[in-house]
């Protein structure tokens, strides 16, 4: 086992580069999530950690010498980002593109009781749901009228009336 120690800390890209190239790859994705991907907050669903992972993916590639022209990986970036507005569009303006471009919600409580049946097709314990009801100070599933998981991962909650 040998390390070659020229490879761990000679660049291979001269350093005004490194930066000129993270500079512009910040600033783009600063103006693009800024600007076009906007998003109310706390609202991340599975669909949107899959842009997030895919974004940070294509603006890797414009950060080295082995891969792509800066330019290529900010195109890359709002082809990601095009393609989740239209997505997002859609389904806003066709409801019956909705149930196919976004997931439904489920209810997990209703009238003070478990839906076993929901409960273990999203794979969630009573304990794990209970700790969530516990984050929006509810302590007895009985004060529930109704749960429901949503199509964004989100858990909303109804109480009962006293």
């Amino acid at each position: 086992m040998s390390i070659d120690w020229n490879a761990v800390f000679v660049p291979s890209l001269g350093l005004i580069e490194v930066v000129v190239r993270g500079t512009i790859l910040y600033l783009a994705l600063f103006a693009i999530l800024r600007f076009i991907a906007r998003r109310q907050a706390g609202q991340f669903g599975p669909a949107d950690l899959l842009v997030i992972v895919l974004i940070a993916d294509a603006a890797q590639n414009g950060l080295g010498k082995d891969y792509q022209s800066v330019t290529e990986a900010v195109v890359l970036v709002l082809t990601i980002v095009f393609w989740e507005y239209v997505i997002d569009w859609l389904a806003w303006r066709f409801p019956a593109l909705r149930p196919i471009l976004t997931a439904p919600s489920v209810t997990l409580i209703e009238n003070g009781r478990f839906v076993p049946s929901a409960l273990r097709g999203e794979m969630l314990t009573e304990d794990e749901l209970m700790g969530q009801l516990r984050e929006k100070e509810i302590e007895n599933v009985r004060d529930v009228r109704v749960a429901r998981l949503e199509g964004d991962g989100r858990i909303s909650v109804l109480k009962r009336k006293p």
